[in-house]
């Protein structure tokens, strides 16, 4: 019989401690979705996007990166500036 028969998916993540891996893996897909539907609506390209920011093209690359996890605040909110968003940040 399956012993995760009736618990929920979040329940089943953390019995497995992985539910913040996985949690934080989401919100970057999401993210990364995000940010390359703002650059498409705006027309801006990874190389305009890298010349606002004054980092490299490997650095947009890691931030479109849905796999990369290891982004600071303080980038996310130098990004949602330099793409004219503003960044939001709650709990839930």
């Amino acid at each position: 019989m399956n012993q995760y028969t009736g618990s929920d998916f979040d329940q089943f993540l953390q019995e497995q401690g992985i539910l913040e891996e996985v949690t934080a893996r989401a919100h970057k897909r999401l993210l990364a979705l995000q940010l390359s539907e703002v650059m498409e609506q705006s027309k801006i390209t990874k190389a305009q996007l890298a010349e606002r920011l004054q980092t490299s093209h490997s650095q947009i690359d890691h931030l479109l990166d849905p796999n990369n996890t290891s982004v600071t605040l303080e980038l996310l909110e130098k990004l949602a500036h330099a793409v004219g968003k503003q960044l939001r940040i709650e709990l839930t």
